[in-house]
Formats: C-alpha cells, sequence, structure tokens
C-alpha cells in the first residue's frame, strides 16, 4: 500500500493593525478597539461557512487608523507578512487594515512579494459595533480566499464588499460604500523588489496634486527640503503648467527622481502633448512618467526604490514594466 502524501500547508495567519474593522463609535469618534480574536468571532457568524476558519494563527500586531500609519508603520506590516510566510506550513496570511491607506500598504506588500501563497488584505467601511457592519463578511471573505488555489501566485490580493482584487492599480472609491476598491486595470504586470524589507530611516518622497493656478515653488520647497523623491499627480495624461517643467527640471539637476502620473482614476497616462507643460515636456524635463500607478502607489514604489539606492534608470525600468 502506498503512502499518503504529506499534507500542505494548514494555517493562515490573521495579522491585525486596526482600523474601521476594529473599530467602535466612542464619543470622541469610530476608533480602533477590537483583536484577532474579536474580529475572528465575529467573521465566524457571518453565515458564510468555517472556510479558511479552521486554523488561523493571530497576531495583533499594532491597532491604528490607517491615515496615521508612517512608513515604518507600512513596512512593519511588510516584515510582519514576510515573517508569517518564513513558516512553511503556513497556508497564506490575511491582514485587516483601515480603507484610508489600504491602497498604498498592500501594494508595498506586493512590492516584495516573492512568495506564491496568497496574502489578502481586507478591512471595513463601517464600524464593528453598526449592526450593518461590512467588516465580518470580508474578513470571511478574505480568509477563504487563502484556501482558494486560484489565488496561488497573484501577489497581494484585496477583499472588500463581494470582490477580490490586485493590489497593483488599486485605488479607494467610496469614503462609505462597502464596495470600497477598484483598480485602473486589474492585470497589471508585477514587477518585484529583490532587496531587503528595509529597517530604519527611509528615503523620503512629497507628492503633490497639481491644479490650475499651483505654486510651482512648491517642488522648489521639496527641494530644500531635502526630498528624495517628488510624485506629481497631474491633470489630464500627465499635464502641467510650464513653469512646474522648470521646476522639475531643476530638480531633477539637484539629484531628484520625479515620477509624474495624474489626478484621473482610470487610463493611461502616456506622454502625448507638449505646450511647455505636457508630459512630453516633462519626460524631456527628467521626469518618469508611471502609465498606471497612480500617485500613491507611485509614491510607494519610489520610496521603496530610492531606499534601496535604486539608480535613475533602474527606477525607468520599473515604472516601464509596470505598465507593459
Amino acid at each position: 500500500m502506498s503512502a499518503s502524501p504529506p499534507p500542505g500547508p494548514s494555517t493562515t495567519v490573521l495579522i491585525t493593525t486596526g482600523g474601521t474593522i476594529a473599530a467602535q463609535t466612542t464619543t470622541d469618534g469610530a476608533v480602533p478597539a477590537l483583536g484577532a480574536d474579536d474580529l475572528l468571532s465575529a467573521a465566524s457568524n457571518t453565515g458564510a461557512g468555517n472556510a479558511g476558519m479552521e486554523a488561523v494563527r493571530t497576531v495583533d500586531l499594532m491597532s491604528v487608523d490607517s491615515s496615521a500609519m508612517t512608513v515604518a508603520d507600512q513596512l512593519a506590516v511588510v516584515r510582519g507578512i514576510a515573517d508569517a510566510l518564513a513558516d512553511p506550513e503556513v497556508a497564506g496570511v490575511v491582514v485587516t487594515h483601515g480603507t484610508d491607506t489600504m491602497e498604498e500598504t498592500a501594494f508595498l506588500a506586493d512590492l516584495y512579494c516573492v512568495d506564491s501563497r496568497p496574502v489578502v488584505f481586507t478591512g471595513a467601511q463601517l464600524p464593528a459595533d453598526r449592526p450593518d457592519a461590512d467588516g465580518p463578511r470580508n474578513l470571511a471573505a478574505a480568509l477563504a480566499a487563502v484556501g482558494d488555489p486560484e489565488n496561488r501566485g497573484r501577489g497581494v490580493l484585496v477583499a472588500a464588499g463581494g470582490r477580490i482584487l490586485p493590489a497593483r492599480g488599486l485605488f479607494k472609491v467610496s469614503t462609505s460604500d462597502a464596495v470600497a476598491f477598484d483598480s485602473v486595470r486589474t492585470d497589471l504586470p508585477r514587477p518585484v523588489l529583490t532587496d531587503e524589507i528595509p529597517l530604519g530611516r527611509t528615503a523620503r518622497v512629497d507628492l503633490f496634486a497639481l491644479y490650475p493656478g499651483v505654486s510651482p515653488g512648491l517642488i522648489a520647497a521639496a527641494v530644500a527640503q531635502n526630498a528624495a523623491g517628488i510624485v506629481l499627480a497631474a491633470t489630464g495624461s500627465g499635464n502641467t503648467h510650464p513653469d512646474i517643467t522648470a521646476e522639475v527640471a531643476l530638480a531633477v539637476t539637484h539629484g531628484v527622481t520625479v515620477v509624474v502620473t495624474s489626478r484621473v482614476p482610470y487610463g493611461e497616462v502616456s506622454a502625448t502633448y507638449g505646450g511647455g507643460g505636457g508630459a512630453v515636456d516633462l519626460h524631456r524635463a527628467g521626469a518618469i512618467v508611471s502609465p498606471w500607478l497612480r500617485a500613491p502607489q507611485a509614491r510607494m514604489a519610489l520610496i521603496a526604490l530610492l531606499t534601496a539606492k535604486a539608480s535613475p534608470e533602474t527606477i525607468a525600468e520599473f515604472f516601464s514594466a509596470s505598465g507593459k
């Protein structure tokens, strides 16, 4: 009689970080208050079945609103995921996180995700003490997603509002609706970073939204305050005023890496327009055009790349490879 094959990984690690999914309403507003055990108990009572809930190891990593997270906090989440996946008995990881900045942290995790096991972020739009709270359903869906073999090798995913989307290209589309997220494109390539997850100080990258009448001094101030990089959420297909172009050129000569994307949620950003302030001009001034990654995710990528001392050529190749 032949021996049965050894069982595969069976444990899911649940990492909690706070956010609305863990929040309760107080006289001072909703604040994170619940831990992993409370969240698991609520998820098990949704009637969604017990898929993914059989063997869960919990890590209460932090308890903060995601809007108050620092880059150090976000990297702590990424390291927590890596630590969990270091155990071969782990089938995958679920991270609960506030929806305000989930698109950034989930994408940052995806940048370092070279493991084929599923990593799924989830959260909520309504506090846990609301009778119509969406967090328990979202968590149940995230736990079930870890056990779905179709999700292996997809990188970091986000489960919310009945949808499971790739982290790369994700952005928040509603302040209150259960369908919290959409994607600029769900089939984006996934160039990853093989550098160590940073510890300690990271490169400072500033982000500015551009608009009619924007002061070019914003860029000069960022350069004067030693920003290593700047991300510009420009209008349309990466366009702005010629005065901004002049400041971008000066920033680049000072060794500051500038990435241009769009404040428009959908569509490719390409160097199409001229006139002194178009993406054609910005590119000629030394800026890197991000075809698909919008400003919040472009900033996270630039932080990671500059912290790793990537060359301007390597950074340009990363953004190009992210949009093929």
